[in-house]
């Protein structure tokens, strides 16, 4: 089989594709991809990076209030599917996927119009400018939340998970954690604001970094890169925290996951996806400043159903932060009610349902 992926802009599109692509050609080697994105995204190294074939289109997203760029944007959608329908002609595609991001646009549009079966993947609770245009036009529209179900055509939704979380099954290691030089024998909790970190999340974990030094459960705390400097000079005004261990950034990220027993951070998709796959009880910081509030979206998936406990940005004191890790890490009943509640959300065979509902179409198209 000959597929088409396409997705683009953020980690949030381009990883649960990539991990998709891995999935199948595990289980089925002779798979052909072609990967569509931008030339200037993230995209364009990451998957390179992985040895799949690349090809680059020029395309930008609409600016969300009236500007002569819309124009622009729209003269180069319409290029965009003029060389996508040669791409997919050349390729002989047997069906197209897109996983977001503006770049899906012009691939995914193309691929219907030339009666190509077609699906989308939305990752998130509120679905993206590009999903919700795509949706009129494609066989299949793959989604993570029950929550996001209201902005598709009905007929056309399925519940697959994100393929994210197939991967971060089978990751225990039993001295993950003496990598930190932390015990594999208490309690762990892991800070992360993302893999750029969050300069609102550091600043509260520094107010509390005292707190925390002398509570009886230990701390991985994630400052990432750019920020990482800054919170070690003042790490190092606090005489003793030797049960936090503050790192740039983790690369390893699924086998200590696999050891972790309270994730606190962001709300992105991804992230949510290892976590109830792993049944990870979270304390999530839903990003503000993320198109149409979809981080809290996501984040109220988990707490309606007990899953997580939310404290918004807005509301974040260093007391609150310290009383909702109490509550979990020092309360077996609760921390286990609510891995449970984070188990049953999570979609562990993710990747096997969206590769199913790609074959389907496939054969049906054949017939």
């Amino acid at each position: 089989m000959k597929i088409i992926v396409s997705g683009g802009g953020t980690g949030g599109h381009i990883y649960p594709a990539l991990a998709l692509i891995r999935t199948i050609k595990e289980k089925h080697p002779d798979t052909e991809f072609l990967y569509i994105g931008t030339e200037n995204g993230l995209e364009a190294n990451i998957v390179s990076r992985e040895g799949i074939p690349f090809q680059a289109i020029n395309i930008t997203g609409f600016k969300r209030s009236l500007s002569f760029e819309n124009f622009k944007t729209i003269g180069r959608f319409i290029k965009g599917v003029y060389i996508c329908r040669k791409v997919l002609k050349n390729f002989k595609a047997d069906v197209v996927i897109g996983t977001g991001g503006y770049v899906c646009g012009p691939v995914v549009y193309a691929a219907a119009k030339m009666k190509i079966p077609t699906v989308i993947h939305e990752q998130n609770s509120v679905p993206g400018l590009t999903n919700k245009f795509l949706s009129r036009f494609v066989d299949k529209v793959a989604v993570c939340f029950d929550d996001v179900k209201q902005y598709f055509p009905e007929d056309k939704v399925v519940l697959t998970g994100n393929p994210r979380a197939s991967e971060v099954i089978g990751y225990k290691s039993k001295d993950a954690l003496s990598a930190f030089d932390l015990s594999n024998q208490v309690k762990t909790a892991i800070i992360v604001g993302g893999s750029r970190g969050a300069k609102p999340i550091n600043d509260m974990v520094i107010k509390s970094l005292t707190q925390l030094a002398i509570k009886p459960y230990q701390v991985i705390y994630v400052t990432g890169e750019a920020h990482y400097k800054e919170v070690m000079k003042e790490a190092a005004l606090i005489d003793q925290h030797q049960n936090v261990a503050i790192v740039p950034f983790i690369h390893n990220m699924q086998e200590v996951l696999a050891s972790i027993d309270v994730v606190i951070g962001r709300a992105g998709a991804t992230s949510l996806a290892e976590i109830t796959a792993l049944g990870i009880p979270s304390i999530l910081i839903p990003s503000p400043y993320v198109t149409n509030n979809h981080q809290m979206k996501n984040a109220e998936s988990l707490s309606d159903k007990g899953a997580a406990v939310i404290l918004p940005e807005k509301d974040l004191t260093s007391n609150k932060l310290i009383q909702a890790l109490d509550a979990i890490l020092m309360d077996d009943e609760k921390r286990e009610k609510m891995s449970e509640a984070a188990r049953k959300l999570g979609i562990r065979d993710a990747s096997d349902r969206l590769f199913s509902v790609m074959l389907d179409l496939v054969k049906k198209h054949q017939k």
